[in-house]
């Protein structure tokens, strides 16, 4: 079993996504910031850290908005995706990527039409109904 975290920071009616870089499975393509959960590491700090280590950026965590599960590789797969706030938003001063090629503010309901990550296309159907209260 494989644990990870998604964060999702809904603003003036964006959303923000990451470029994966182009290597991998899903190589190339959008997704809902996050990572893997590291052993004795509870949600806050994983996602502190993943933001820090791929954005360079402080975020606030607030409430688990939901979880889903896949498979992958015949492993079972769980993500828990939290409302989150970023320190800044990188746009008057662009982040550090170091595990990204791109990231922006995209509509929440143009998801469907990006090359966007199979586990995280779970994530947005479950919150589709509920983006307006993000």
């Amino acid at each position: 079993m494989s644990r990870s975290i998604a964060c999702i920071d809904y603003r003036d009616g964006k959303v923000f996504l990451a470029k994966r870089q182009d290597v991998g499975d899903m190589g190339g393509r959008w997704e809902f910031p996050g990572g893997k959960i590291d052993e004795g590491e509870d949600f806050v700090t994983a996602i502190r850290r993943e933001m820090n280590e791929e954005f360079g950026v402080k975020v606030e965590v607030f409430d688990r908005l939901c979880q889903v599960t896949f498979e992958h590789k015949g492993k079972l797969c769980y993500v828990d995706a939290f409302k989150v706030r970023l320190e800044e938003d990188g746009l008057s001063r662009r982040f550090t990527l170091t595990e990204h090629t791109d990231y922006r503010w995209e509509d929440f309901s143009r998801i469907p039409s990006l090359n966007f990550v199979d586990s995280d296309m779970k994530i947005y159907e479950k919150l589709k109904d509920m983006v307006t209260s993000l």
